[in-house]
């Protein structure tokens, strides 16, 4: 089967020839494969026969000035198209620190909001239509890449301990800020839908946990977040497509509400926060795709990581509606021997026929 078969079976809760294997290696775990064998320029997913997914992404940011600030051998400062004061160090796979918000209360975004208009300027359109026709050629799966909600406003836009603040003082502010992205994504790649970019899902990343715990109560997902999430949901579901969800973290008690919102596949299904993939399939196996949940702290260890796959794929790929992939994204620990054990394991016993 090719990619796009593997996952419209697996999309349906129907077994296909395997489950799909997809994942994200981080800069540095590809610049260790490179060392380590894998030849330059080759692409990773073909090197170990794995599935390609593709993303589209586009500008729906208030398109502020980026500017370089200050330059070291060690770092960048620079703003971004959000508003923000960015450090950004030279290190592979580090994390930046996010210095100064342009968007910092309800009249800073309402001159935020303003600049943020649908223009069909914000599309690439000459690369979407090579990229779809590349991309359709080798069967690829494609997702409309949305932006929008709690994630994307804490930590690209406002900060988080504004925004946590906001949700409980100033919930008309922030469902402001949800609605607006959502909107902006919606009319955009309504525009490259109806031009016959004919996508296979929508994706959006949510981040809405950290270890043990969900950033707020299901009673104020439900309030403020839930309804965007149907929103998008619904748009998918009116063109055929499922909506699929990546939200890191403990969210275990916000699992019901994202069913009922129409959410069909959730990740990363994170092991070291908390989350067990293994119950959610138990509980929501015949109306959840569930996308990873093998624990990357364990994939430098290639004995330990090799117990978990056999512990964990057979259950959960039962009757489809699984995808393989680590609980969030494969670190550098991780060598190229160890992640072709992975794959060739995972080839093996998550075959269906």
């Amino acid at each position: 089967m090719t990619t796009h078969e593997r996952f419209v079976r697996t999309f349906a809760h129907r077994e296909a020839d395997r489950i799909p294997i997809v994942d994200e290696p981080w800069a540095g775990t590809l610049a260790r494969w490179r060392r380590e064998g894998l030849p330059a320029g080759a692409d990773w997913r073909d090197f170990f026969g794995v599935d390609k997914v593709e993303t589209v992404l586009l500008d729906i940011s208030p398109r502020f000035e980026v500017r370089t600030l200050e330059e070291t051998p060690d770092y960048t400062i620079a703003t971004t198209p959000w508003g923000v004061t960015l450090k950004q160090f030279r290190e592979a796979d580090s994390t930046p620190e996010f210095l100064d918000y342009t968007i910092v209360d309800p009249a800073s975004w309402a001159r935020a909001k303003a600049r943020m208009t649908v223009d069909r300027d914000r599309i690439d359109w000459p690369r979407i239509d090579a990229d779809f026709r590349r991309w359709k050629a080798d069967h690829r799966w494609i997702q409309a890449g949305f932006w929008f909600g709690f994630d994307v406003t804490h930590s690209w836009t406002v900060g988080t301990e504004t925004v946590l603040v906001a949700l409980l003082e100033e919930p008309e502010w922030m469902a402001d800020m949800f609605g607006h992205y959502l909107d902006m994504c919606l009319a955009h790649y309504s525009l490259l839908w109806d031009a016959g970019h004919r996508f296979d899902s929508i994706f959006w990343w949510d981040d809405m946990g950290y270890k043990n715990s969900t950033f707020f109560s299901a009673d104020t997902y439900r309030d403020l977040l839930k309804p965007f999430h149907r929103k998008a949901a619904t748009w998918a579901h009116d063109r055929g497509i499922p909506a699929h969800l990546h939200s890191c973290g403990y969210i275990r008690p916000l699992v019901p509400d994202l069913v009922d919102a129409g959410i069909d596949a959730l990740n990363p299904i994170e092991h070291k926060a908390g989350m067990d993939a293994l119950e959610l399939k138990a509980e929501f196996g015949d109306r959840l795709v569930l996308h990873g949940g093998l624990d990357a702290v364990l994939w430098d260890d290639r004995d330990r990581i090799l117990d978990e796959i056999e512990r964990m794929v057979p259950v959960l790929m039962r009757n489809g509606g699984y995808i393989f992939s680590s609980d969030h994204s494969i670190p550098n620990s991780v060598s190229l021997e160890n992640f072709r054990a992975i794959t060739d394991r995972v080839k093996e016993l998550g075959r269906f026929r």
